[in-house]
């Protein structure tokens, strides 16, 4: 089995354009989720995007650099631009788009399906587990974490441990619905719930961390445009067999 520890090497990827580099982590991300970790091959993921073997191998050395890369791409593509736009201001609408994002994150189909091939194959592929938290979920919190850093320097929140709060947060967007998805007792989150959550989360966090404490729930700020995934279209998540 291939080594589940990236090549340094994976630095190659960089020559890729970021429309290139995206369409291979996006295939290489569709063979993963129906094949597993073990089961999807350098030469399958080639198939799927089409190039040669030889070619991939020269920017992704590795099937666990594929992995990662898949992983880390749609980590930034999903969060750090809540981070990079985030008001300077009021800390409650950078929550309510990041806890947005995740709670999207948490219920996708494609993305559970990567979690569940995660899941079942960690005990056989013990590096496997490492690898996606970090390019995930770790990554995820440090985007937040930094972000709550900023706003606690700022005086707007009030938190000695910015790192936890992070997990407490990510743990809030978690509430009553993802793990009812995990384990399919719900098909598709009512939305007006998912919103329910989300402000739910705000709420209780900024009691805890606001340096002025809410006298209300949060309400929604006006919409905005989400920008669209290059990473994943938005018919992935069709395909994958949620059976599995």
């Amino acid at each position: 089995m291939a080594d589940i520890a990236p090549d340094p090497s994976v630095a190659l990827v960089d020559l890729l354009s970021p429309e290139r580099r995206h369409a291979i982590l996006a295939g290489a991300g569709r063979v993963f989720a129906r094949d597993g970790y073990e089961g999807a091959s350098m030469a399958e993921i080639a198939r799927e995007v089409g190039v040669s073997k030889g070619t991939l191998y020269n920017y992704f050395p590795s099937k666990a650099a594929l992995f990662s890369g898949f992983i880390s791409l749609g980590c930034d593509q999903s969060l750090k631009h809540v981070f990079d736009i985030a008001p300077s201001n009021q800390p409650e609408e950078t929550l309510y788009r990041a806890g947005t994002v995740v709670v999207e994150m948490m219920l996708s189909p494609f993305k559970q399906a990567i979690h569940r091939m995660v899941m079942s194959e960690a005990g056989q592929f013990p590096e496997l587990a490492r690898v996606f938290f970090e390019a995930g979920p770790q990554r995820a919190l440090k985007y937040l974490a930094d972000w709550l850093r900023q706003e606690t320097e700022a005086g707007r929140l009030v938190m000695a441990d910015c790192d936890f709060a992070a997990e407490q947060f990510f743990a809030l967007c978690q509430t009553k619905l993802v793990m009812r998805s995990r384990l399919r007792m719900i098909e598709t989150a009512d939305p007006a719930e998912a919103e329910r959550v989300v402000r739910g989360a705000i709420w209780v966090f900024l009691k805890a961390y606001a340096a002025t404490p809410p006298v209300s729930p949060f309400p929604a700020p006006a919409p905005t445009a989400a920008p669209a995934s290059t990473l994943l279209p938005e018919g992935s998540a069709d395909h994958v067999d949620r059976r599995g």
